[in-house]
Order: C-alpha cells, then sequence, then structure tokens
C-alpha cells in the first residue's frame, strides 16, 4: 500500500489524521504551511476562529498612529494585510507614556463571546509602560457590531521594578484569569486579572515567574499554555529588534501551579536562569520569538536572513513528547 504525505494547513491535519487511522497506520508528523503574502510580522498574536485565521501585531509608527496591525487568512497559509484596530491611539495613552509611537505585541483572548486585546504602550528600553485593553464582540471587520473599545490601563510599570509589556492570558484550573508580562528590569511576573472586565484582580500585586539574574535580564515575551493538567511558560530568551544579529531564541519551562514554580526539562528553575529549548537561530531564519500559543501551533517572528533581517511570521505545529512541547527546527 502506498502512502501519500501532505503537507499540512490547518484542518488538513485533522483530515489526514482520520484517514491514517482508517488505513490502519500513523499519521505523517506534521509538517508547518508554506506561509505566503504579507508576512511582516512582530509580535504575531495568532487566533483561529469560524471566521478565518487572525494575526495582530505590533504597530509601525509610520501608518495608522502606530496602532495594532491586523493580517488574515483563508487557510492560515496566505496572508493579507487587514488595515488596524484604531486610526488614532487612545487619548489618554499620551499622557501615561510620553513619547510613546507605535504600539506594541497584542494579546487576544476570547472568554464568554467576548473578544479581548491586550497590548503595549512604552518606548523602546524604558519600563514606563502600559498593558492597556480593548474589546470586541467579533474579529470578523464586515460584522456590523465590530468594534474595538478601549477599555484602559490594565497595568502600568513606572516607578517600579518590572515592565508592563508583553501581556499573555491564560485561564487556571478554576476559570480565572491570569496575565504573564514583563521585559528585562525583574524578569516576567504574572497576576491575576477579573472577568468579565478583563482588568487586574483588586490591584494584586505581581508575582516573580522567570529571572535570569544578569545586569542585562534579557528575558521577555511570556506566553503560559495549560496543557495536561500543567501550565508551561514559553519565553522568549536573548535579544530582540536586532536584524540578523538579533539573539532571541524560544525557552519553556513547566509547572503545576499557574504562579510557579517553574521548571525546565533538566530540573533547572526559570527563576535562576533556567529554560528548555524550543526553537532558536537556524539558517536564515534569525531569532525567533515574541510568540503566541493558539491550541497545537507556535508562532512567533523571526529575521529572514534572505531579506535583510525583515521581521517574519513563523508558524511551526507543536507536537508533546514525554509531557514537553517539541517544535520542528525547518525554516
Amino acid at each position: 500500500m502506498s502512502i501519500l504525505t501532505l503537507r499540512l494547513t490547518g484542518a488538513s491535519a485533522v483530515i489526514l489524521a482520520t484517514a491514517a487511522a482508517l488505513v490502519g497506520c500513523a499519521p505523517a508528523e506534521a509538517v508547518a504551511p508554506e506561509l505566503s503574502g504579507d508576512l511582516f510580522v512582530h509580535d504575531p498574536a495568532y487566533v483561529v476562529t469560524d471566521d478565518g485565521y487572525f494575526v495582530y501585531s505590533t504597530g509601525n509608527g509610520q501608518i495608522a498612529d502606530g496602532n495594532i496591525q491586523i493580517r488574515t487568512s483563508d487557510d492560515g497559509a496566505e496572508w493579507e494585510y487587514a488595515g488596524e484596530v484604531w486610526q488614532t491611539k487612545p487619548d489618554w495613552l499620551s499622557d501615561a507614556v510620553p513619547g510613546v509611537d507605535n504600539l506594541w505585541a497584542p494579546e487576544l483572548f476570547e472568554h464568554d463571546g467576548i473578544w479581548y486585546l491586550y497590548y503595549s504602550a512604552s518606548t523602546f528600553g524604558s519600563n514606563t509602560s502600559v498593558i492597556a485593553l480593548a474589546t470586541n464582540t467579533t474579529l470578523d471587520p464586515d460584522d456590523p457590531d465590530y468594534e474595538w473599545v478601549d477599555r484602559g490601563e490594565v497595568i502600568a510599570s513606572a516607578g517600579t521594578d518590572y515592565n508592563a509589556i508583553d501581556a499573555g492570558i491564560v485561564e487556571d484550573g478554576d476559570g480565572d484569569p491570569w496575565m504573564a508580562f514583563g521585559s528585562f528590569s525583574s524578569g516576567l511576573q504574572i497576576v491575576p486579572l477579573e472577568w468579565p472586565s478583563g482588568l487586574r484582580a483588586d490591584e494584586s500585586e505581581p508575582v516573580t515567574i522567570a529571572d535570569r539574574g544578569l545586569a542585562e535580564n534579557a528575558i521577555e515575551a511570556p506566553y503560559v499554555v495549560q496543557h495536561d493538567g500543567a501550565f508551561y511558560l514559553f519565553a522568549s530568551r536573548g535579544f530582540c529588534c536586532r536584524g540578523t544579529d538579533s539573539t532571541y531564541e524560544i525557552i519553556v519551562g513547566r509547572s503545576a501551579a499557574v504562579t510557579g514554580p517553574y521548571l525546565d526539562a533538566d530540573g533547572g528553575a526559570l527563576l535562576d536562569d533556567g529554560g528548555t529549548l524550543v526553537l532558536t537561530s537556524e539558517g536564515d531564519r534569525i531569532g525567533p520569538g515574541g510568540q503566541s500559543v493558539w491550541d497545537d501551533t507556535l508562532a512567533f517572528h523571526f529575521y529572514d536572513g534572505t531579506s535583510g533581517g525583515i521581521p517574519t511570521l513563523g508558524l511551526r505545529p507543536i507536537t508533546w513528547q514525554d509531557g514537553w512541547p517539541v517544535v520542528p527546527a525547518e525554516k
């Protein structure tokens, strides 16, 4: 019997797995889709809905007042630019973060029919930063109810030892929301939120969940995923935003509790510069990081060595082996 090997894109993985089961053979290893179209993306928030595939990403200060950018796809492979969240930033951001230009590092999370968009306002190298929130009832721009509504500040970091950027949302076993965040400064933090507002719960104080303990504490972009009763903290280690000189790489740790402690596969603590490597530079894919996870897909940006270091969208399937996420290394 001959076996056809298919490139998996979106639901194709499910179809192949089902077909393999019917003929009594194991499914082929998951393969990343060949991406094309507008892939000029930094810090992707990737989600899939009945209305299609969406990537929200860091804004460009030269386009639409630096607002969060949107790209869409019908199949998860061919992407097109679909505009920005707003044409003009909420006025209060300029007072909260003087000199703010582009908005950074969005996160999308759906709860009870509402989409929550978390994003960062900051200036490079500063911890005078704010994570803010907007909400919508749909991601479909053709829906007459489509409107991103400003909900204001979630947390600010001016005058603290942490940095309020790079939000990642996860629910614990009781369905309560938590927000991981942080960049350099005192490392990565997590703080409880509350539904339905999506805002910080009762002014709770953040708890540190990862720290390299270095003078340049190069760790950021935390993203916590619950899988098989455990919590997995993905993070970007190293230096972003240097084109082909970037040293970003993606690491992970695991914990029984959402607040940690997170340990790597060798038992090293992420509070002490630990972390199991998930994805690093290889060939022309340089400095992968700024990640998010949707189901078993890892979304990230990398700097494309074939184009002089343009930040580019990457999507890779996650498989789980012995309780740990594994991502194929090919570009």
